[in-house]
């Protein structure tokens, strides 16, 4: 037992539960955590949950996973920093590996490509619901809507990198904040509600944990060795890595993916998405399609999905390996350059977090990449949509403008109204996740085997 009464024993299987149950996206997996921690568990109080969140949402990476990570390390320091954010991808990496396993071994079968048909209409309609669910929480005011805007138009029509965008955006905010601009005070998730679980009422307390009272000496052992961790087998892979595989490129795309994952799992998945599809080669836009169908049918972050990138990645540039063997350690080296800085940011910065509650500008910058990665989300929906509609997809250039053109005779009608029903569905009348993708997956097998 520990100083506020709950074992490491009973977290654990605590954790494991929450990783098992943690599908539906970053928000279906936050509400997970807050009806087990918070209301059932009474671990830790409504405010420092919001509190850790808010400060997880300033971070690069999956917020939902590092909210886990902070709460496990506020529960049980630097181990159960380790357990909950360890246990939080498990069980999603071994379903996307096994997933990707099937993929290349079965995926040109023909009820398996008429059920990823099927899939795909059901991501298009989840992405654009993640458009109208975020813009309508983000997008409150007019500089907000125009914020959204630029972004959307600086990735579809200018190609302009995803980074750039979202640097400009958090700048935006950040100087808006100083300067106490009304559109940009706030972000993040308020204060605890009435009558909700106090912070001193729970097993955790109210008061800060003596191991969070010794922030530089906490920052010390355990995020270096994190750093050694993450960028050691990446100095090793580019140096060693055969020049006509894919691990270089891996290595280091998803380590700079990895310090720039600001704005949630859909935000990121468009640059990831593109630069997979277009720079590298390592997949299809159809693929992309395929690998969010399984990510969002798997527990864990959706950004797991980069996984299966990076697998089909080494999967079709081996080097001098056997492409299964390639493929697997593809995926691996992408999960961990992926997830690994989670656990640098939580326990470097972690013990210094009271010190960005109240910090007007770190939260205008929030609310600024908030409301661009509306723009951005919509950028992936139509990136997602118009390859899935169109057999034939060119690109024309217009001095800086790159105008996508689609082959009105390459349309493929049974897409465009599957898509157009799942809109409707989820929209509308608001079917759940698993309905609309297992509904779609049997539409797929009707439409292209029927």
């Amino acid at each position: 037992m520990t100083g506020h009464g709950v074992s490491f024993g009973e977290a654990l299987r605590v954790w494991l539960r929450i990783a098992l149950l943690s599908f539906g996206g970053p928000a279906g997996q936050i509400a997970v955590m807050h009806r087990i921690l918070v209301d059932e568990k009474k671990w830790i109080g409504e405010e420092r949950f919001l509190h850790a969140l808010n400060f997880c949402m300033l971070l690069p990476g999956p917020e939902a996973q590092q909210l886990a990570i902070y709460i496990g390390w506020l529960l049980h320091r630097v181990k159960g920093g380790l357990v909950a954010g360890l246990l939080f991808v498990l069980p999603g990496a071994i379903a996307i590996m096994a997933l990707s396993w099937l993929y290349v071994l079965l995926g040109q079968a023909a009820p398996v490509a008429a059920l990823f048909f099927g899939l795909k209409a059901a991501v298009v309609a989840i992405v654009f619901q993640a458009v109208v669910r975020i813009g309508s929480r983000a997008l409150g005011h007019p500089a907000k809507i125009g914020i959204a805007a630029v972004a959307f138009l600086a990735l579809f029509l200018l190609h302009i990198p995803f980074p750039i965008v979202i640097l400009a955006a958090g700048l935006t905010g950040w100087f808006a904040g100083r300067a106490g601009l009304p559109a940009f005070v706030g972000g993040g998730h308020g204060h605890a509600r009435p009558g909700t679980l106090r912070d001193e009422d729970s097993a955790l307390g109210g008061e800060i944990p003596d191991h969070a009272r010794r922030p530089w000496q906490s920052m010390i052992a355990a995020p270096a060795l994190l750093l050694v961790a993450w960028l050691l087998p990446v100095a090793l892979v580019t140096a060693l890595a055969p020049p006509d595989s894919a691990f270089a490129d891996i290595a280091t795309f998803f380590s700079k993916m990895a310090m720039l994952t600001f704005g949630g799992a859909y935000a990121v998945l468009a640059w990831v998405g593109q630069a997979g599809v277009d720079r590298y080669h390592w997949l299809s836009a159809a693929e992309m399609l395929d690998g969010l169908g399984l990510a969002e049918s798997t527990p864990g972050p959706l950004i797991m999905v980069t996984q299966y990138v990076g697998f089909l990645g080494a999967f079709r540039h081996p080097g001098d390996l056997p492409p299964l063997l390639a493929g697997t350690l593809g995926g691996l080296l992408t999960t961990w350059v992926t997830f690994t800085p989670c656990f640098l940011w939580i326990f470097a910065g972690a013990p210094f977090v009271e010190r960005l509650r109240s910090n007007r500008a770190l939260a205008a910058a929030l609310s600024a990449i908030t409301a661009a990665v509306v723009g951005v989300i919509l950028n992936l929906a139509l990136w997602f949509a118009l390859h899935y509609w169109f057999g034939t997809l060119d690109a024309a250039r217009i001095g800086p403008l790159h105008l996508p053109l689609p082959d009105p005779a390459s349309v493929d009608w049974a897409a465009v109204l599957l898509s157009a029903a799942a809109l409707i569905a989820i929209l509308r009348f608001r079917l759940g996740i698993f309905a609309l993708l297992g509904g779609c997956a049997l539409a797929g097998l009707l439409i292209r085997l029927g």
